[in-house]
């Protein structure tokens, strides 16, 4: 799995969509629902069932990122599987806070 800066890719399972903003530094398997995500041009195999220990689900707009391998990723598409990275579950990342403009 070849993950670039700018790749784009999808859940096998869900309509979860990602963009990945940096690489892992070494490699990785990037997986949304318990099951690889697939480049974004190919199709989905219509026989993967979501993994119910990865079903919390991936909010648009939002940064996943894994401090181990330092993969982020961004979920330009909502979907019912949740990111993991070799099968460890991965977060959204907090807002940053910004200083106050008093």
């Amino acid at each position: 799995m070849d993950l670039k800066p700018g790749s784009r890719w999808k859940s096998a399972v869900c309509d979860a969509e990602f963009v990945v903003v940096r690489p892992p530094k070494s490699a990785v398997q990037l997986e949304c629902g318990g099951h690889a995500v697939i480049p974004h041009a190919e199709a989905r195999a219509g026989d993967l069932v979501l993994s119910d220990a990865h079903a919390a689900g991936s909010a648009a707009g939002k940064r996943y990122s894994d401090a181990e391998t330092g993969l982020e990723a961004l979920c330009s598409k909502a979907g019912a599987g949740s990111l993991s990275v070799d099968g460890r579950a991965i977060g959204a990342q907090e807002a940053k806070k910004l200083p106050s403009s008093d």
